[in-house]
C-alpha cells in the first residue's frame, strides 16, 4: 500500500506540474514549430553544435522579456501595444509598426507550418500506402484544408482555458519526444561546451538570424499581457508570473537544444546536411533505427500542431491589443480575423511551394521587429508615472540594454544573409 500511494502521489504530482504551465504554454508553442526545429536540424548538421550559444542567449533574453511584459501587465492592468499608445509619444506609430511587422511574420510562418506538417502527415501516409505518391500534392492540399478548418472551429470555441490545455497536450508530446530521441542519438560533451564559445561559421548569418527570430519571437512577448490575464492572474500571482517565464525559457532551450544535438549525432559527425526536415527521416533511420525516426516526426508534427494555434491567434490578439487592451474572442472580429488568416495559411499548400525557405525566410523577417518591442517596453517600465514604485532595476535595463545591443547586431546579420540569400 505505501509503494502505491508513493506512485500515486508521483504521478499525481507530474499531472499537477504539467497542469501548473500558465501563459509560458503559448510562449513555447509561438517558438518551437516546424520552422524552429527546421533551423535546428539545418544547424547542427551543418555546424554541429557551434550556434548553441546563440540559443543560450536568445533564450535567456527571451525569459527576461517574457517577465517584464508580464510583470508589466499584472502591476498596471493594460496591455503591451494599448500602452505604448497610451504612454510613449508617437506610441501610437510604434504599435503599427510593430503589428505589421509581427503579423507579417507569423503569417508567413503560417503558411511555412502548414506546408511542412501537412507534408510530414503525407509522408507517414505514403508509408503505409505507397499508392498515394502519385498523388501528392492533392492528398497534402486536403489535409492542410482539413487541418485549417479543424484548428479554426477550436478557435471558434473561444476560451482561453480551451487553447491553454491543447497547447499543453501538443506541447508536452513534442517536448518529450525531442528529449527522447537523445538517447538514440547526442554529440560529444566537448563539442557542447565549444558551442558555448560565440562564432559564426562562415555563411551561416541568414541562420543565426533566424535564430534568434524563432527564439526571441517577438510575438511571444507581445501577446503575454493578454495570457496573463487570460490566465485570470492578478498582482498577487507576481511570483507565478516570474517562475511561468523562467520555466518556458528553461524548455525552450532544452527542447531546441534537444533538436540540435540530435542533428549533430545524427548527421553531422557524418558530414551528411540536410536543407528539410523530411530528408532528417532517411538520415537518422540507420544510425538510430526506425523507433526514433517515428518518435522524432511525431515530435515535429505536434511542433508543427502547437504553432498553428499561436500563430492563428496573433492577429486578432495584436489589434485587440492596440484598440483597447482586451481580447473578446467572441466578437465578429476575431472571427473574420482568424478566418482570414486561415486562408493565408492555405497559400503554400495551394500554390505547391516549398515551405523550408518560406519558414527560414519568416524567421529572419521577425529579427528586423524585434529591437522595435526591446525599445517599447524599455522606455514604459521606466515611467514612474505608469510603473509608480516597481519601475525597473538597474540589473533589468542592463540585461534589456545587452538585448537591445544584441537584437540589432542580429538584424545586421539578418541583412547580411538576405542579401547573399537573393544574390
Amino acid at each position: 500500500m505505501p509503494v502505491e500511494n508513493k506512485t500515486t502521489s508521483f504521478f499525481g504530482k507530474l499531472k499537477n506540474l504539467i497542469l501548473s504551465f500558465g501563459p509560458g504554454i503559448f510562449a513555447i508553442g509561438y517558438t518551437i514549430g516546424t520552422g524552429s526545429v527546421t533551423s535546428m536540424i539545418v544547424a547542427g548538421s551543418t555546424s554541429g553544435m557551434q550556434l548553441l550559444w546563440v540559443l543560450l542567449l536568445s533564450c535567456l533574453f527571451s525569459g527576461v522579456l517574457m517577465h517584464v511584459y508580464g510583470n508589466y501587465a499584472l502591476r498596471t492592468g493594460d496591455t503591451a501595444l494599448f500602452g505604448f499608445k497610451k504612454h510613449i509619444k508617437g506610441g501610437k506609430y510604434l504599435a503599427l509598426l510593430i503589428i505589421v511587422g509581427v503579423v507579417d511574420g507569423q503569417w508567413g510562418s503560417l503558411m511555412g507550418i502548414l506546408g511542412i506538417t501537412s507534408n510530414i502527415i503525407f509522408e507517414l501516409l505514403a508509408i503505409a500506402y505507397p499508392a498515394l505518391e502519385a498523388y501528392q500534392y492533392g492528398v497534402v492540399l486536403g489535409i492542410a484544408i482539413l487541418i485549417v478548418t479543424i484548428f479554426f472551429l477550436l478557435m471558434m470555441v473561444g476560451k482561453y482555458t480551451f487553447f491553454e490545455k491543447v497547447l499543453i497536450i501538443f506541447v508536452s508530446i513534442m517536448g518529450l519526444s525531442f528529449f527522447f530521441s537523445l538517447f538514440f542519438v547526442y554529440p560529444l560533451p566537448t563539442d557542447v561546451l565549444m558551442g558555448l564559445v560565440p562564432s559564426i561559421p562562415p555563411g551561416e548569418e541568414m541562420m543565426v538570424a533566424a535564430f534568434v527570430g524563432t527564439t526571441m519571437a517577438a510575438a511571444t512577448f507581445l501577446s503575454r499581457p493578454l495570457f496573463v490575464r487570460g490566465k485570470g492572474w492578478t498582482i498577487a500571482n507576481l511570483k507565478n508570473q516570474k517562475k511561468d517565464a523562467i520555466l518556458a525559457a528553461i524548455l525552450i532551450f532544452v527542447i531546441s537544444g534537444s533538436i540540435m544535438a540530435v542533428a549533430c549525432g545524427a548527421l553531422f559527425y557524418d558530414g551528411a546536411p540536410v536543407k528539410k526536415v523530411l530528408d532528417m527521416a532517411n538520415t537518422l533511420e540507420p544510425v538510430a533505427g526506425n523507433l526514433a525516426v517515428t518518435i522524432f516526426f511525431f515530435g515535429t508534427l505536434c511542433a508543427g500542431l502547437s504553432s498553428i494555434f499561436p500563430c492563428t491567434l496573433i492577429a486578432p490578439l495584436l489589434l485587440a491589443d492596440y484598440q483597447k487592451g482586451e481580447l473578446d474572442t467572441s466578437s465578429t472580429q476575431f472571427k473574420v480575423v482568424i478566418f482570414f488568416a486561415s486562408l493565408v495559411a492555405l497559400i503554400v499548400p495551394i500554390f505547391g511551394a516549398k515551405p523550408i525557405p518560406m519558414q527560414i525566410l519568416s524567421q529572419v523577417l521577425n529579427v528586423f521587429v524585434l529591437p522595435a518591442v526591446i525599445i517599447g517596453i524599455l522606455i514604459i517600465i521606466n515611467k514612474k508615472e505608469v510603473m509608480k514604485e516597481a519601475t525597473a532595476s538597474i540589473w533589468i535595463n542592463i540585461i534589456l540594454g545587452l538585448a537591445l545591443f544584441f537584437s540589432l547586431v542580429i538584424s545586421y546579420n539578418g541583412i547580411v544573409g538576405l542579401m547573399d540569400f537573393f544574390k
